[in-house]
């Protein structure tokens, strides 16, 4: 065993050659560190000591990143977050994180193994992707931090070029009731006006009941939406935030659609028998069952091209049901409360391209008033 130098704490030589150095740490344990020169393991040993005396000293066993991520996914994310939010990180991580990062051990994870992986699949994915992983690597070292596994958060220390916002294609009004024109005594008849006039999202329309209505009031409430639960299949969930619950008040022609809809639903239950599952549902299946989101897709883009419009998203009609309200003076924070947005904030960042219209509406109004 080799002589302690001064000031050096306790450093010895072990009988493989190296050398061996150790710290107490606050819990009376002691925490080792290996190297081949003594100023090697001297120069370990007063980091851990600066560490340990800033609060920042990995005190936590030793772990892969692999166990990390998983750990945090399972005890974590599927405890707190909306299954759509846990399917999207499991996914990153199972098919992105772990194959190339999850061997490095937690505490030897550096700045430089995150820039290289982002770096090689930066030709390859897009921004966002890039982010959801950037989120769920960053949100499990956060977690780790906590835990005293790590000294600090290393992907909080790289930047990421941001996210473009994607600009959805929006349907004027004489394209709007082109598809309804199509889509009228389809399945998706009553669905699509729903939509255009409200802007709720598919997971909230088909996750709609009867009992969310009430067609003499003129009135609905969102109270659930659709999601896909790996192994669970289609399942009702919450909204996406508190102010996703909300109250709408329905159009007098969504009235009448809805209750030719029902009188319609009413014979198709006849019709199928005992094939029919009752579930209470405004837009179910063809057996009464959930209406699986994908084949909504699927007619949806049927529809537009009998009707010769754009191939737009889904998602769009969303966006052309808010862009044509504030275009016509909606009151940003009622259009904002009917897409059950959680602040006025967010609806004025997606819909900023059509606030300088609004802004020339009032110049006009003004010169109106006082000119």
């Amino acid at each position: 065993m080799g002589r302690k130098g001064h000031g050096e704490g306790s450093i010895t030589k072990r009988k493989d050659g190296r050398y061996q150095g150790s710290i107490t740490l606050e819990n009376h344990k002691r925490k080792y560190f290996y190297g081949w020169t003594r100023k090697e393991v001297q120069d370990k040993v007063n980091t851990a000591l600066y560490e340990l005396k800033q609060g920042t000293l990995a005190t936590g066993p030793q772990q892969t990143l692999k166990a990390c991520l998983e750990r945090w996914l399972e005890q974590v994310v599927k405890l707190t977050k909306k299954p759509n939010t846990y399917r999207t990180y499991r996914y990153a991580i199972g098919c992105h994180l772990v194959p190339a990062l999850g061997h490095i051990k937690l505490q030897k994870l550096t700045i430089g193994h995150i820039q290289a992986f982002y770096g090689e699949r930066a030709s390859t994915l897009n921004r966002k992707t890039l982010a959801v992983m950037r989120s769920a690597l960053s949100g499990a070292l956060e977690d780790a931090l906590k835990q005293g596994f790590v000294g600090r958060n290393v992907s909080e220390l790289i930047d990421l070029p941001p996210v473009e916002r994607y600009e959805g294609q929006i349907l004027t009004v004489e394209q709007a009731k082109k598809l309804l024109e199509v889509a009228r005594g389809s399945r998706l008849d009553a669905l699509l006006l729903l939509t255009l006039t409200t802007g709720m999202r598919r997971g909230e329309l088909v996750a709609l009941h009867w009992s969310d209505v009430d067609l003499e009031k003129g009135t609905l409430q969102v109270r659930h939406t659709l999601v896909r639960v790996g192994g669970k299949g289609l399942v009702e969930g919450e909204p996406k935030s508190k102010a996703g619950r909300r109250k709408i008040a329905l159009a007098d022609v969504v009235i009448e659609a809805l209750k030719k809809h029902r009188v319609r639903q009413l014979e198709a239950r006849i019709k199928m028998g005992d094939r029919w599952q009752e579930h209470g549902l405004i837009f179910p299946n063809i057996y009464g069952a959930y209406f699986n989101p994908d084949h909504v897709w699927r007619l949806f883009k049927k529809l537009l091209k009998q009707a010769g419009l754009p191939n737009v998203r889904f998602h769009d009609l969303r966006h052309s049901a808010a862009t044509v309200l504030i275009a016509a003076g909606v009151p940003l924070k009622v259009v904002s409360e009917l897409l059950g947005h959680s602040s006025v904030a967010i609806t004025a960042d997606i819909y900023a391209h059509v606030l300088p219209e609004m802004q020339q509406e009032v110049v006009r109004r003004m010169d109106d008033l006082y000119g």
